[in-house]
């Protein structure tokens, strides 16, 4: 019981903490897949089964159970509400010498067990992170302990962290209590890696992307509309210049100041599309790119396959909080993440560049022991776009 009101009051400070840290309206994709999801899991287990574990939970040399390879094995379906069905099989061996049941055991004993148990999302009553999940369960299950079978009635309690959009680790300990039989409760302890599968037929149809998608359309129909306007006028020109020869000089001047004119009437609007479409922006300490950004670069990615004279600059910005080592670094990766998004969308590497400015460029009064709100420091933690060639 000690051990899980330990692991409780750990995910509910970090919770809390990573809640201050990244406002609830700011998701990525990990928190998208939320609307439902499969995850599978692998990892170790620590079984403490000596009778006295809430009195040395930690007496690791004499009461742990372990195996020095993986022995878990798990797979859960996730649900919007922050509810979850789990199906948990694991296997370990009683070490000679270790106290089992307030005995020294004499042998090496085979430990398996096979869970089922319903879990809770504690980001649903906390805010959501993105990064840090906290969550308790409860369920039941069949374990063969010490060569004794019992069914057992489960509590667990622990927390995922994500180091991506799909790969995490998970840590969590539950205690076991058989029912209806002599055998002994004891406690088991998991950490290992999980993968999370989305199951996208069950996401809500994106209006910000549908709407990105009409822009981009009608950008392109106003495009294909200057460009008839151009031929018609050149058209025009040519027509004029076949009057008289005596006109000839002028003409020439006349077409060279209109395709001039066209020209930078050109790049004004490939300017103003970019700065519609504006930055992109990132989460506290985090250079992943989130939905709203990867729309953002979709649109880029389409204006520069459109104008394939075009190169840009990419110059990624940190906030004030941390060190400026610390902010050039991340800054960096947010500039490195922004390029590569761009290339892996079919853009040439040699017309996109980026450099990582860290927080030298603040665009508000949020500088270093200055009390800003979440949404101030979030305008510092972007990626601007600067056509640097036509």
């Amino acid at each position: 019981m000690r051990t899980c009101i330990l692991y409780l009051v750990i995910a509910l400070i970090l919770s809390i903490y990573a809640a201050q840290g990244q406002s609830p309206s700011t998701t990525s994709e990990t928190d998208s897949t939320a609307n439902g999801y499969w995850m599978a899991g692998a990892g170790y287990t620590v079984v403490d089964d000596s009778g006295d574990v809430f009195d040395r939970l930690f007496a690791v040399r004499n009461q742990w159970n372990a195996l020095p390879y993986p022995s878990r094995i798990s797979l859960g379906r996730y649900f919007a509400n922050g509810l979850g069905l789990e199906l948990i099989g694991s296997y370990n061996e009683y070490k000679e010498g270790k106290i089992i049941d307030g005995q020294i055991n004499d042998r090496t004993k085979p430990y398996w067990a096979v869970d089922s148990r319903f879990s809770y999302d504690l980001n649903k009553l906390l805010g959501e992170t993105g990064w840090f999940d906290p969550y308790v369960g409860v369920g039941v299950g069949y374990t063969r302990a010490n060569e004794q079978p019992r069914g057992t009635y489960n509590a667990v309690i622990g927390f995922r962290t994500w180091l991506s959009d799909r790969w995490g680790l998970d840590f969590s300990s539950s205690g076991k209590w058989s029912f209806g039989t002599t055998a002994s409760n004891h406690l088991q302890h998991a950490a290992g890696v999980v993968y999370k599968i989305a199951d996208r037929k069950n996401l809500p149809p994106d209006a910000m992307e549908e709407q990105t998608l009409t822009v981009i359309e009608n950008q392109q129909s106003e495009g294909d509309s200057l460009l008839i306007k151009q031929q018609e006028e050149q058209q025009i020109l040519a027509r004029e210049t076949q009057l008289a020869h005596e006109q000839e000089a002028l003409l020439k001047h006349n077409r060279e100041k209109e395709a001039l004119a066209i020209q930078d009437l050109r790049r004004d609007n490939i300017r103003k599309e970019l700065d519609a479409l504006g930055d992109i922006y990132f989460n506290l300490n985090s250079s992943y790119l989130n939905q709203e950004s990867k729309r953002v670069l979709d649109a880029i990615s389409s204006l520069l396959a459109r104008n394939s004279e075009v190169e840009l600059m990419i110059n990624s910005h940190a906030d004030s909080r941390g060190t400026q080592a610390y902010n050039t670094w991340l800054s960096d990766r947010r500039a490195q993440r922004t390029v590569q998004y761009l290339i892996s969308a079919g853009i040439a590497g040699d017309r996109v560049k980026g450099a990582g400015l860290g927080e030298s460029q603040l665009v508000n009064h949020c500088t270093d022991g200055i009390t800003c709100t979440e949404p101030e420091h979030k305008e510092n933690r972007r990626s601007e776009f600067e056509i640097i060639k036509f």
